[in-house]
C-alpha cells in the first residue's frame, strides 16, 4: 500500500522550487539555514518525482524571503529554481530564477593571485557558459567552473 506524505503548508516564507536534483543542502547554505539559525520550520525534499526535471528538490523556509544576492547565487546552482514568497498561506510572489549576464560581488575568484584578494575591489564575473555554469573573472579573466562555485557555499 502507498502512503502520500504530507508537508503542511507555510503561513509566511519562501518556497523554492525545481532546485536542480542533489543540491537542496547547497541552497540551505546560500539562504543561511545553519545550526545557529533561529528556530523556524524547514523543510528539505531531495530527489522528489517531477515530470518536466525527472529529479528535482524543494526547500519551504518558514518566516523568511530571500534577498536578491541569495536568488543570484541559487540561480548558479539550480538555474530552473522558482522562488515563490508565502504571505498569509498565499503565493503573492512567483518568479523563476535567473542568470545574469555579469555577477558582481557574489562570488570571490578562485584565482589566489586576483587583484581582488590583494585590493579592496568587489568582485565581478562575466558568464561564459550558463549549463553547466563557467563564469570568467572580469580581472584576471580566470574561468570558474560549477565544482569551484559550489565549494564557496
Amino acid at each position: 500500500m502507498e502512503r502520500d506524505i504530507r508537508v503542511r503548508k507555510i503561513k509566511d516564507g519562501t518556497v523554492i522550487d525545481h532546485i536542480t536534483a542533489g543540491q537542496a543542502l547547497n541552497v540551505l547554505k546560500i539562504i543561511g539555514i545553519t545550526r545557529e539559525f533561529p528556530k523556524t520550520t524547514v523543510t528539505v525534499a531531495i530527489n522528489v518525482p517531477s515530470r518536466k526535471a525527472g529529479l528535482k528538490d524543494i526547500v519551504k523556509v518558514e518566516g523568511k524571503e530571500l534577498r536578491s544576492e541569495e536568488v543570484d547565487k541559487i540561480a548558479l546552482i539550480a538555474p530552473k529554481a522558482t522562488i515563490n514568497i508565502i504571505r498569509n498561506y498565499q503565493v503573492v510572489e512567483k518568479k523563476e530564477v535567473s542568470i545574469p549576464p555579469k555577477l558582481e560581488g557574489v562570488l570571490k575568484c578562485a584565482n589566489p593571485n586576483c587583484i581582488t584578494h590583494f585590493e579592496p575591489v568587489k568582485t565581478k564575473f562575466h558568464v561564459e557558459k550558463k549549463e553547466p555554469i563557467k563564469l570568467r573573472c572580469h580581472y584576471c579573466e580566470r574561468v570558474m567552473s560549477e565544482a569551484e562555485i559550489v565549494r564557496q557555499f
